[in-house]
């Protein structure tokens, strides 16, 4: 295995040398840096020509311009990098290294809420293949994967921004919208338990009802307004969350499981209460800390008191459970800091940002004022971003599951005894996640070159407006070192997706062929 990653690298360093190489110089070549001065009128023109000449080393050819540039680049293994200056003068590792935190923001969330609801209805599709679910997210699926992001992005701006900014003026659901999202809902999951017509029925008008009394409730009781969940909806997350994770982990035949999940879901109720004023204090980011670690604590304790053996799964659940009930407890946080956000000068009850990844000119405020004004300004592109990326997870993850079902050792599997659901989980799904880790690393690396657009209409200023702005001003050294960073990260995330094969499927043994 390790000399298969020093073979890698080697590789790496080869082909980065030789993608620079070629980009260095076609790009030279086909650029003029002097073209805005030579068409000038100002009295020393001459002057201008003769000095940007000299500073870019114009007088020499593309090639050994290149060998000079990356003699500065060398510099990084003396500790010394110099990818030189843009053309304001400001250090191209500065610029890439300011670019670079509001990307990777972006792109950790949108990948994470596309992977997850991407897998989770792909799998759901292929388990009901055929069915009305299945030909509802075939045709959803497709539709969003022919969308141009542009045009998702500027239908977000007016639907979720602009009128949904007008609507939280009043924060009234009227009765049409009430139906009609009702319906939809009913739709859903009827569609995902299916069944025999009657079954269907009932479950829609069931799901209708639970949606439109749940609606009727937020929309009296003014909750967009005052949002808050509150230790009782946490304790009713917590039991749900606790169920939901046994379910997908051991099974809910493990009693054990249940029980320390439940217990769990108890302590994190019991926790929500001082966690209050650890978060509220004047070091909150220390708050979160004891807070995610006593929960952390707690979920082992309970997995060695409720299981005697084979403690590993429950103790793998019951830490999933404290995590995702200690996210509760930090959104609970940023409700409660929604009416001083909305109310502030600055945003104006406008909270549903269109531009820019924060409102810079809001001074004095709380952490969690600030956390939500990022959280706000996160949401139009990351949802422009998702939709896109969500739907080939859908289709991808649907067809490898289909594929994997079909296999000897499936039906093996399911000959001697097992449960479905170990089936799925246990045998079914680690494979499926084969290609998926495949097409998910390049994702990422792709979205953080490739958002060019998405950044262009948010007015986010992330690596794809770096790399845009290096082309449209002739910028050949801000050019090369995105350029650079661009690939290192694609080959790199090729080298991730080869170590995950060999975690996912014990067959595959990275670096053991010749």
């Amino acid at each position: 295995m390790f000399a298969y990653i020093l073979r890698r690298l080697g590789a790496l360093v080869v082909i980065l040398f030789g993608a620079s190489f070629l980009i260095y110089n076609l790009a030279a070549i086909s650029t003029d840096p002097l073209e805005g001065l030579k068409t000038s009128t100002a009295q020393n023109r001459e002057q201008l020509i003769a000095a940007a000449t000299r500073e870019l080393r114009l007088d020499l050819p593309p090639p050994l311009r290149y060998f000079l540039w990356l003699r500065g680049v060398l510099g990084i293994f003396v500790g010394n990098p110099d990818f030189g200056k843009t053309r304001e003068q400001q250090p191209v590792i500065e610029a890439i290294a300011n670019a670079i935190p509001t990307t990777v923001r972006l792109v950790i969330v949108a990948t994470i809420v596309a992977l997850v609801l991407g897998l989770a209805l792909g799998i759901t599709s292929a388990l009901r293949q055929y069915s009305r679910f299945d030909y509802g997210m075939t045709f959803v699926a497709f539709l969003l994967f022919s969308l141009p992001i542009f045009w998702v992005a500027v239908l977000l701006k007016q639907y979720l921004a602009i009128d949904f900014n007008d609507f939280l003026v009043n924060a009234k659901i009227s009765p049409p919208w009430i139906i009609g999202l009702s319906i939809l809902t009913g739709f859903f999951w009827a569609a995902v338990i299916s069944g025999s017509r009657r079954r269907v029925w009932m479950i829609f008008s069931i799901a209708f009802l639970a949606n439109s009394i749940f609606l009727s409730a937020i929309s009296a009781s003014q909750w967009l307004a005052y949002p808050r969940l509150g230790p009782v909806a946490i304790f009713i997350f917590g039991v749900g969350i606790a169920f939901g994770v046994t379910y997908l982990s051991v099974g809910l035949s493990d009693r054990n499981a249940i029980k320390s999940n439940l217990f769990i879901a108890l302590i994190g109720t019991i926790l929500y209460f001082p966690a209050q004023n650890l978060l509220d204090s004047n070091r909150p980011r220390v708050g979160i800390l004891i807070l995610l670690v006593a929960l952390l604590i707690s979920a082992i304790a309970v997995s060695f008191i409720f299981a005697r053996i084979d403690r590993g799964p429950i103790i793998r659940t019951s830490v999933i459970t404290s995590i995702l009930i200690g996210v509760m407890i930090l959104i609970d946080q940023m409700m409660q800091a929604w009416r001083p956000y909305i109310e502030s000068d600055d945003v104006n009850y406008r909270p549903v940002a269109t531009i820019g990844q924060s409102t810079i000119w809001l001074s004095d405020i709380s952490f969690w004022v600030r956390v939500l004004d990022f959280a706000m300004h996160l949401v139009l592109p990351t949802l422009a971003l998702t939709l896109i990326s969500f739907a080939g997870y859908v289709r991808f993850s649907r067809g490898t599951l289909l594929d994997v079902l079909n296999q000897d050792y499936i039906r093996t599997a399911r000959a001697k005894g097992l449960s479905e659901r170990t089936v799925i989980m246990r045998h079914a799904f680690r494979n499926t996640m084969i290609p998926i880790s495949t097409i998910m690393v390049g994702d990422v690396a792709g979205i953080v070159g490739g958002a060019i657009i998405t950044e262009r209409v948010f007015a986010w200023q992330g690596m794809g407006t770096l790399f845009n702005k290096a082309i449209t001003s002739f910028d050949l050294n801000l050019l090369m070192g995105v350029s650079i960073f661009l690939s290192t990260l694609a080959i790199l995330a090729n080298l991730i997706a080869d170590l995950l094969y060999s975690a996912l499927d014990p067959r595959i043994r990275v670096g053991a062929g010749k």
